[in-house]
């Protein structure tokens, strides 16, 4: 009797802690956090010991931001019963006060616990992201989307995990899925643009975000966006009113401070620009991609002490990071003496850079230095053969490096070396001569030397952020194409309707398929007597080995061809010839057409190579 009167004691009393914990749950729901701890106190008298209670007594005190003490309750509820569900409770509240590589160990051990909770994946997903091992978030929120394939936000996570690593082919299907399974969703809609504007697809991108508008007027993030999204199509001053509208909305926030002043930029008012470089970063000083825009202003408007100390910041800037390997011993900026000792210097950017900056390689090795160069395989042939280049590696994984004192990234040379408008390492040709039988081999392909040879080049790199601005289609050169000149294309792998432009016309010898590195178009170039070409690595290359180069800018060019000038400090032989507005090229190459037929009605100054 005493045995069933104690049984239906305790009965009653987990059925009035069962009812307390579901009030606390209300409470909890409801933002009553004072209400919520009044009712785990009365369920923790009831019953000292039950994990249950010192679990939402946890949950409490995390949702009032009091996350030591959730720590404090959900351990307490672990050792009493190791669970799945505190388990996650704990990595919260880790999570939350910051303390994220403990958050990741304790998630770990819940997953282990219970491997088919879709939310438990979700949560360490969370937790990596902001531990900034993107990887491993990617693999759980596809876990997630496995265990739960409707979970249209883990579908987002995913895409937005894809967006941030740069694979943007790969996150276009998960925000296609997300917006499938949620239907208009502003968040989707905002990053679904980003990525379509990654893409080149600007006005796919431009809709998405005006969707997203719709949605969410007052969100500052969706009109920064919609601020981007305009403004990638060249309508800068509607980009200008929306990026107002964010800072209207939510004042002094980094991004859209920032984004203004890429507008101000290339509306050249560079004063103004400076001062939103600055509020942006004043705004948010982690902010690198700011600090990195201002920098490349300031040395675009020709003060180069700041700007080269200025660009260091790019080791903050993931997509940067993740293109420079990681070298186990120390970086060398020019402070410590490197005579008798091995340097390595590796390409960190584009290809243009590395031979730009390879002129910093002698005076290097004039230091006493043993460099060892490490760049793209196509730029190996050429540059194996540089002053001062002890050995030159394929920048690729797995290639086996020697002992090394220092290493140094390729741009960060002009740092090391102080360099100053006034003394740029200039002299007209510092790569090596080509090889005289390749040279010779070219010349046979091209056939007698008769008329003015001129070598074209019109597209970079189409995944350049800039590409629109700084490419142009074969079809646009055409109006130079009937002067009396034989026009050799330099360009590597056409883009398709320029392509066809080449195999339907017969103005320009394409000769493309033998330029199978940087040592043969080097050849090819040298039996050249003139290079016309927009910003890229030809345009480098030309003028790298002395010969006449005419480059095509743009309106807003890249810092290191300056302001209001057609010469250039860092290329002797080079001409520069820039848009008067942006994006519009036919008055550039009316002006390129001009000077053409002038040179060639003088036959002499033509054939020397004068007035080049």
């Amino acid at each position: 009797m005493a045995n069933k009167i104690k049984t239906k004691k305790g009965d009653r009393q987990a059925h009035a802690i069962a009812v307390l914990h579901a009030a606390i749950i209300r409470h909890i729901l409801a933002g009553r956090f004072l209400d919520a701890h009044l009712g785990c106190q009365q369920a923790l008298a009831m019953d000292p010991e039950n994990p249950e209670t010192m679990n939402l007594i946890a949950v409490a005190h995390m949702e009032a931001s009091q996350f030591d003490h959730a720590v404090e309750w959900a351990s307490r509820a672990i050792r009493k019963d190791p669970k799945a569900q505190y388990l996650t409770t704990l990595g919260t509240a880790l999570a939350k006060s910051g303390r994220l590589d403990e958050a990741i160990k304790v998630f770990d051990k819940a997953v282990g616990l219970a491997p088919g909770d879709a939310m438990l994946w979700w949560q360490m997903g969370d937790a990596l992201i902001e531990a900034g091992r993107s990887q491993d978030a990617l693999l759980c929120f596809q876990h997630t989307l496995a265990l739960d394939p409707r979970n249209g936000h883990a579908a987002c996570k995913a895409g937005y995990i894809l967006h941030g690593l740069g694979r943007f082919e790969e996150a276009l299907p998960f925000f296609d899925k997300s917006l499938e399974l949620l239907g208009d969703h502003a968040l989707t809609l905002q990053m679904r643009s980003l990525v379509l504007r990654e893409m080149k697809r600007f006005e796919e991108a431009l809709a998405d975000s005006q969707r997203a508008i719709k949605l969410d007027p007052a969100s500052a993030d969706v009109c920064n966006n919609h601020g981007g999204a305009l403004h990638a199509l060249g309508r800068r001053d509607e980009a200008l009113i929306w990026y107002e509208r964010s800072l209207q909305i939510k004042p002094d926030q980094a991004r859209p401070l920032a984004n203004k002043a890429a507008v101000l930029t290339e509306l050249h008012c560079f004063d103004e620009a400076e001062a939103m470089y600055e509020r942006a970063i004043a705004a948010d000083p982690n902010y690198a991609e700011a600090a990195w825009n201002l920098a490349l202003l300031q040395m675009l408007r020709g003060n180069f002490e700041a700007g080269w100390s200025g660009r260091e910041v790019r080791w903050r800037i993931p997509a940067l990071v993740e293109s420079y390997p990681k070298f186990s011993g120390p970086m060398w900026l020019g402070a410590e003496s490197v005579a008798s000792k091995t340097v390595i210097v590796c390409q960190d950017e584009g290809l243009g850079d590395v031979i730009q900056f390879a002129r910093y390689v002698p005076l290097l090795a004039s230091r006493g230095a043993r460099v060892i160069l490490v760049v793209e395989p196509s730029l190996c042939p050429l540059l194996s053969r540089l002053q001062g280049v002890s050995l030159c590696l394929p920048k690729l994984p797995g290639t086996a490096l020697p002992p090394f004192d220092f290493h140094i990234p390729i741009d960060s040379l002009p740092l090391a070396f102080r360099t100053t408008r006034d003394n740029v390492p200039a002299c007209e040709s510092y790569l090596p001569s080509p090889d005289a039988d390749r040279v010779r081999t070219w010349e046979s392909r091209l056939g007698p030397h008769e008329r003015l040879r001129i070598g074209l080049a019109w597209s970079g790199n189409p995944k350049h952020r800039n590409d629109q601005n700084r490419s142009i289609s074969l079809q646009a050169m055409s109006r130079i194409l009937d002067i009396d000149a034989t026009f050799v294309s330099l360009q590597n792998n056409p883009r398709p309707q320029d392509a066809d432009f080449l195999r339907e016309r017969r103005e320009v010898v394409d000769l493309s398929e033998h330029m199978t590195d940087f040592a043969e178009t080097a050849a090819l170039v040298s039996c050249l007597d003139l290079v016309l070409t927009v910003d890229t690595s030809v345009a480098h290359l030309a003028a790298a080995l002395g010969r006449p180069t005419w480059i095509l800018l743009p309106y807003t060019p890249d810092f290191r061809w300056l302001l209001h000038r057609d010469d250039n400090p860092w290329y002797p032989t080079m001409r520069l010839f820039r848009q008067s507005q942006t994006r519009e090229y036919g008055s550039v190459l009316d002006r390129v057409r001009t000077e053409l037929t002038a040179l060639l009605s003088n036959p002499l100054e033509a054939n020397s190579g004068r007035g080049l």
